[in-house]
């Protein structure tokens, strides 16, 4: 078969031919019932990776679905770096570690990694790009009207196209190699400068750093386990935790229909534990772990298009700010309780948890001061990529 559009694209990107082909899947709009949703739309680069309208991470932080008015729980995790999880299972401690979702869901049990098992779930998803089946995502995507059917064809076989099966994850699979790829996780922040020798780190970003791996204990989860000695940080251990996140009161999937949320207002998000309930070789371990959701990666934690630009953080989007995010790991169990929209929310007072089981209690009480707080910030704000 002719190569040229294969070998064409990938010179000018730099992409090998699975990663250009991941990268076109990544940005199908018609890959969604209305063919107006790509994954870029709770994915965007300039924000890395993660929800990319202000106006949306200011407040409920969850992305409408193809379907106009359908909402999900929480808002999008960021994609990149995604595909370094493990496949989920148990630690000899007894943690459970890797997948992918902020609940773990996506095991890497059906397509061997959690990175190409998640591709496929926002495709079916009702309240994401909803479309029926994996026929009806592989039809669209083996289009000859599309401008990598080719590709496709040259990828994966040109008789992928005649198996659902096989093409639905040729899918997964191209899209999972464009999020491992050098575009999309290209460890090229500041800090892999740093350790390269290339630049030199601010007094506060070192203070800041020394802070990460020490008082802070930022480091017991969000790992920089290989970084002092030259191999690149993931800024996560891919286990569980609940730190103790209020809800979000402006989460849209709190009025959704009964048929996208049965509890309405009384939903309660239980992040892994609700997932391990639903698998009867986990389910007695879900009472132990619910409240906790997937230790994200904080490579690009502050990455956005300008600094007034408004991120959310967490599995709901509740904290708005690197500094409230902080300020929480410092404060959860020091300031008193208060009801969402008091005055002094997030700054002298928080609300109670949303779920107060299994907190984890290496945060809460640091001890730090708002300099220090100040110097973790101008830390994480190194792990941008350029």
């Amino acid at each position: 078969m002719d190569s040229g559009p294969a070998t064409a694209e990938s010179a000018r990107s730099g992409l090998a031919a699975v990663e250009v082909l991941g990268k076109h899947l990544f940005f199908d709009e018609s890959l969604s019932i209305g063919s107006n949703q790509a994954c870029d739309v709770c994915h965007g680069r300039e924000v890395g990776w993660t929800g990319p309208v202000e106006e949306v991470d200011a407040h409920g932080a969850v992305y409408e679905g193809s379907v106009p008015g359908r909402f999900g729980p929480r808002k999008p995790p960021s994609s990149a770096y995604a595909p370094f999880s493990p496949p989920l299972h148990r630690s000899p401690a007894g943690e459970f570690v890797g997948g992918n979702f902020w609940d773990g869901r996506a095991t890497g049990e059906k397509l061997g990694t959690p990175a190409a098992d998640q591709a496929q779930g926002p495709f079916l998803n009702p309240v994401e790009q909803a479309l029926p089946d994996a026929a009806a995502v592989v039809a669209r995507a083996c289009s000859l009207q599309n401008e990598y059917w080719l590709l496709l064809r040259f990828v994966w076989g040109f008789a992928v196209c005649d198996d659902v099966d096989a093409a639905f994850a040729a899918i997964a699979r191209s899209i999972a190699r464009y999020e491992a790829s050098r575009e999309m996780s290209p460890f090229s922040s500041k800090f892999d400068l740093y350790l390269a020798g290339e630049v030199e780190l601010t007094d506060s970003e070192k203070r800041g750093l020394s802070l990460f791996k020490g008082e802070a204990k930022c480091d017991t989860c969000h790992a920089i386990a290989g970084a002092d000695k030259g191999g690149p940080a993931l800024f996560t251990d891919f286990t569980f935790a609940n730190i103790g996140a209020p809800r979000n009161p402006e989460n849209p999937y709190y009025d959704q229909p009964p048929a996208i949320n049965p509890l309405g207002e009384a939903y309660v998000d239980l992040g892994l534990g609700g997932f391990l309930a639903t698998r009867p070789e986990y389910a007695e371990y879900a009472a132990a772990n619910e409240g906790k959701h997937r230790v994200p990666t904080l490579r690009n934690v502050d990455r956005r298009p300008r600094p007034s630009f408004t991120k959310a953080y967490g599995h709901n989007g509740y904290f708005k700010s690197l500094e409230e995010m902080v300020h929480f790991y410092n404060t959860r169990d020091v300031l008193p309780r208060c009801a969402s929209n008091d005055p002094g929310e997030k700054v002298t007072c928080w609300p109670a948890p949303e779920v107060p089981r299994n907190l984890d209690a290496d945060v809460g009480d640091l001890g730090l001061t708002l300099a220090q707080e100040a110097d973790i910030v101008a830390f994480l704000r190194t792990l941008s990529d350029r």
